[in-house]
Formats: structure tokens, C-alpha cells, sequence
């Protein structure tokens, strides 16, 4: 370590937010170079191969081939499949000398398919599953969490072409196994849910999110059945449609100065004889929709009030199209909307479209806006006095909702995202006429997958998921080192056998880093802490008695063992 390029701090970093971020900048892994951006530093790296090693091994296990193409690309291939709109400002775009639009590429499908188009042309090359490994690029607007949620980050990417749905599928369970194993083998704790497919378009989707607190994704599963899915990806449950015979009509009444869902729950209490919940009023939020090459449309969207409206699970509904809230300004220019006391019949009446929650089904009797100031309708029911242009999954899912499988409840926690695989079918393909000769002599159209795995996150994931309060702890399957082995004692004869155990164990396979450095036995014990390699090894007071000290960082257990016998000992200790 004397040598090491290397500098561990004792504070924690002032942007930092979550334990990964700010131990992976103490124990000298990674360093900031701008927002969203990381210099990885020797321990990091070796920390990071070791990753691509595990993902590497996997993917050779199903006759995957690594191939690397350019991160700099060109906009074309993006325009073909409308890519270059919809991912909006997350894409980093900038011009060459002569003007031609660049790109810096987020994923890799639109190149691989024009790779596969011009390389292969009958049925006889077909199946083949390519990847790389290879460092991606996305504009986020707020990056953070240090390098969970980066503006440059390393990605592998693969991608399966078959002749048809049944060799897609054989790719898609393929690389759900490897995934398994790669998260087994990292040790990470992780959870498969159902997924949007949001910009990358195709069918069957599944992400794996590694459980966290801090995570950004939540997800929701039923324990009793094992039911589980990105809240995005949740469909609510459709009750029966109520027959309208013997409902009362709608009636509009004087509501003053009730703009919210509470103070007209509380109208409708201090007014009626029977008691009015949120879950009795219909909820209408305003948002704007652009559409990939449209102007920007003005839609309503009509939730249980009791429940708000989540911002993700409404744009996924809406993906690839821009949503925004309508702000003050766009309320003024269009004043038949009320704000408060916005109402379905009036939408309608001005050619708004109106999406509800599958909740809001025929039948249903609602307390809601009569698009005037201080009014609402009671008893308007849908599909009888307004019908909406269709249902959207917009509303919140809470802990305690009906599972979509019906076999129970749904509880919520948080994830981070480490993985996803997508069955993408002809979508990209199509875009570029990839075909092939079939056996039949008549072209055949290939299918496709795209399956990733954030290989730098998973770096942090670990991390996160890993350390204690003394810092650091890697699985040995991607520890920098196998063993850190830490000179506390001053004794030339110490000092020498230390030397000598980190040669033999070298020799015997084994990767050392000694700290050889001039400081104090507490500060390298920190250090050791810190830095998190699975085994510490110390050559200390006892050495003169014939023993040292062999510490798991994991169990905190710590067993002395004779000097004669400790390269065998210490071997074995790395490699349980």
C-alpha cells in the first residue's frame, strides 16, 4: 500500500447522500470529476473487471459473442425508430465539424440490428446472441447517489435474433438463468418483477431490482402467492360493472369554497345523511401529452379521490409521449377548466380527452366537478352520464391493494434497478427490414431481445447492500483483494515475515494487499476496515510467539493460527 495510488478520507463527502456514495469516495474507490461523472480509481477497478469477469463467464455459458461498438453514433439510425425524439433530453447530442447530429449512445439495439442485417443473410446463420460490455450515456436531470445514478455509467447490453417467437422465448429464459446466477454469484439480494418496456419498446419485460432502502424504484409483491411487479407495471383490478336500474340522478349542488377532495368530503358530510369518504369522489387531474413529432394535448385524467396520482405510473402508461402538469399559465388561456371544480361533462363538452382509472367503471356513482366555481355533480355515474375515451394506470398502488392475481394483498418496498431483459419481437427489425433467407427460399423477418445488467450500479448495489459501520465489505467474488494483510509490528523479523507470507501467498494463488506503510496500527486497522477485503490478515505482537491473527470481515471472527501452518490457513480462509 505504501505504493498504492491511493488516499482514504475520515469524512464523508458533502454531496454524498447514501452509504454506497459515501464509502466508496472514503476508501479512495471512486472520485468525482463532475455531476453524474466518476474517475475509478485502482481499487474501484479492480472491482469493477472483477464484475465484468462474473458477467462475462455467465454470457459465454449461453453462447453469447462480445463484440464493442462505438459509443459515438450517428443520428440516422436513431431516427428510423423515433428514438432521437422520444428519449428527449436524456440524450446527449451534440454536432460533428460538419454539422452531421451525433449521439452518445444510451442502448444499442438500432446498431445491432444494422450489424446482424449486414453480416447474415439466411436461416442457416440464425440463432445468435451478441453483447458487450461497454460504457453508455444518459442526460439525467438530477444524477445522484454517486455512481447508482450517473450521466456515464458501464452497461452490458445484449441482444438475441431468432427466426421466430419460439427461438426469442429460448434467448429470453436463457439470459433470465444467467441473471440469476450472476446475482447469486455477486451475492446481491434481489427480486424479479414484471416491467414497462417504456422507450425500448417490445412485449414481455422483467426487471431485476436489488432490494434497498435507498433505491429510486418501488415495487409491490403479494407474499402469498409471489405476485411481482414494478409499481409501473401493476394493473389494477376492474370491479363489475353496476346495472344503472334504480340509481339516483345525477343532481348539481352549491359547493362553496370546497376546491379540495377534504373540504368537499366534508360538504358532502355536513349536507347528506349518509357518510362520504375520498373513495366516493372522482379526482380530475390535468396534464398535458406531447406526442413523439406532435403539439402539445391538454387531457384530463379522472382518479378515486382518495388516491393521488403517480407521476411514473402515468408517464409509463403514456410512453414514448411527454407528460407535464398544466400550469397556472395554460389554465388561464383555456378558462372553461375550473380549477377545484373540474367535472368530466365539461371536458367532454370542449373535446378534452378524459382517461380514468380501470376503478371508474359503468355503474359507478361519483361526487365530482360541475365546471363552475363552487358546484359539484352527486351521483354522476359513469357510462351513464359521461363516458370516458379509456382507462390509464395512473393512480398510486398502495400497500394492502388487491394483488392483479387476486390471491391476496400487495406490500411495497424499494429497489434498485440491476438488470432487464425485454422480449423487443420485430419492433427494431421492422425498422431496418432485417431479413434472412429462410428454408423455405422466402425471407424471413428475425425477432429480437435486449437484455442488460448495470455493471458499474452493480458495483455500488454491492456496496449498499454489503458494508457495515466500519465501511466496505466485498464478496470474495469481486473483493480488489483476497486478503488484506496489515503489518502491526515494528520487529525487522515481523516486518520480514509479513514480506514473505504475501510472496507464498501470491505464489499459492492468492491476491495480497499489504500495507506496508509507516503508520500506526490504528489507523491501518481502519484502513482494513474501510476498504472491505473479505479476509484480514495481521502480522502483530504475536508474530514473536509464532502466531498471527486471521479476521473475517463479514463475522467479525477473529482466530490465531501458527506461522508455520499460515499460508494454508490463510488460503483457505479466502477461499470459503
Amino acid at each position: 500500500m505504501s505504493t498504492l495510488f491511493l488516499r482514504t478520507l475520515r469524512d464523508d463527502p458533502a454531496d454524498a447522500e447514501v452509504p454506497s456514495h459515501k464509502l466508496l469516495v472514503r476508501a479512495g474507490y471512486v472520485r468525482r470529476t463532475a455531476p453524474g461523472v466518476y474517475t475509478w480509481l485502482p481499487l474501484g477497478l479492480r472491482v469493477l473487471k472483477a464484475v465484468e469477469n462474473v458477467v462475462r463467464e455467465e454470457m459465454a455459458s449461453i453462447g453469447a459473442q462480445e463484440i464493442l461498438l462505438p459509443a459515438l453514433l450517428p443520428r440516422d439510425p436513431y431516427e428510423s425508430t423515433g428514438r432521437w425524439t422520444e428519449y428527449g433530453d436524456a440524450l446527449f447530442r451534440l454536432k460533428d465539424r460538419k454539422g452531421a447530429d451525433m449521439l452518445l449512445g444510451p442502448t444499442h439495439e438500432e446498431l445491432f440490428a444494422q450489424l446482424v442485417k449486414g453480416e447474415y443473410s439466411s436461416y442457416k446463420d440464425l440463432p445468435v446472441i451478441l453483447y458487450q460490455i461497454q460504457t453508455k450515456y444518459r442526460d439525467e436531470e438530477r444524477p445522484r447517489a454517486g455512481i447508482l445514478r450517473g450521466r456515464e455509467f458501464v452497461m452490458k447490453d445484449a441482444y438475441s435474433f431468432d427466426l421466430d417467437d419460439d427461438g426469442l422465448k429460448a434467448a429470453y429464459d436463457a439470459h433470465r438463468e444467467a441473471y440469476q446466477r450472476i446475482f447469486r454469484r455477486l451475492e446481491v439480494r434481489y427480486v424479479i418483477v414484471a416491467a414497462t418496456s417504456g422507450a425500448m419498446g417490445g412485449s414481455a419485460s422483467e426487471e431485476f431490482l436489488a432490494e434497498s432502502e435507498v433505491g429510486e424504484d418501488t415495487f409491490v409483491r403479494c407474499l402469498e402467492s409471489g405476485y411481482a411487479a414494478n409499481v409501473e407495471a401493476v394493473i389494477t383490478p376492474a370491479p363489475e360493472p353496476i346495472p344503472f336500474d334504480g340509481l339516483p340522478q345525477a343532481t348539481i349542488h352549491d359547493t362553496p369554497d370546497t376546491p379540495t377532495i377534504e373540504t368537499l368530503v366534508a360538504w358532502a358530510d355536513a349536507t347528506f345523511e349518509r357518510a362520504y369518504s375520498a373513495r366516493d369522489t372522482l379526482k380530475n387531474v390535468m396534464i398535458k401529452v406531447r406526442r413523439p413529432g406532435a403539439d402539445w394535448e391538454i387531457t384530463g385524467v379522472g382518479v378515486p379521490g382518495d388516491r393521488e396520482v403517480d407521476m411514473k405510473r402515468l408517464e409509463a402508461a403514456l410512453e414514448p409521449a411527454e407528460v407535464e402538469l398544466l400550469t397556472d399559465e395554460d389554465f388561464a388561456a383555456n378558462p372553461f377548466l375550473v380549477k377545484g371544480y373540474i367535472g368530466p361533462r365539461g371536458l367532454a363538452a370542449h373535446g378534452v380527452p378524459y382517461l380514468v382509472d380501470p376503478r371508474v367503471v359503468d355503474g359507478t356513482s361519483w361526487v365530482t366537478g360541475a365546471d363552475e366555481k363552487g358546484r359539484h355533480y352527486v351521483d354522476l355515474v359513469a357510462g351513464r352520464d359521461f363516458t370516458a375515451d379509456g382507462t390509464i394506470e395512473a393512480a398510486e398502488v398502495r400497500d394492502g391493494d388487491p394483488s392483479p392475481d387476486g390471491k391476496g394483498p400487495l406490500v411495497s418496498a424499494k429497489g434498485i434497478e440491476i438488470g432487464h431483459i425485454f422480449q423487443l419481437g420485430q419492433k427494431y427489425t421492422d425498422a431496418f427490414e432485417v431479413d434472412v433467407l429462410g428454408e423455405s427460399g422466402k425471407p424471413v423477418r428475425l425477432t429480437m431481445g435486449s437484455y442488460g445488467v448495470g455493471v458499474s450500479r452493480l458495483v455500488a448495489v454491492i456496496a449498499e447492500q454489503s458494508h457495515d459501520d466500519k465501511g466496505l465489505r466485498w464478496p470474495r467474488s469481486v473483493a480488489p483483494f483476497g486478503v488484506h494483510l496489515v503489518i502491526a509490528n515494528k520487529d525487522d523479523a515481523a516486518i520480514a515475515g509479513a514480506h514473505g507470507l504475501a510472496e507464498d501467498l501470491d505464489a499459492a494463488g492468492v491476491s495480497v494487499l499489504l500495507d506496508d506503510r509507516k503508520a500506526s496500527p490504528g489507523v491501518k486497522f481502519k484502513d482494513a476496515e474501510l476498504l472491505g477485503m473479505p479476509v484480514v490478515v495481521v502480522v502483530g505482537r504475536g508474530y514473536a510467539n509464532g502466531t498471527i491473527e486471521i479476521r473475517d470481515r463479514f463475522t467479525g471472527e477473529t482466530t490465531e493460527v501458527p506461522v508455520e501452518g499460515a499460508v494454508a490457513a490463510v488460503a483457505a480462509a479466502a477461499r470459503d
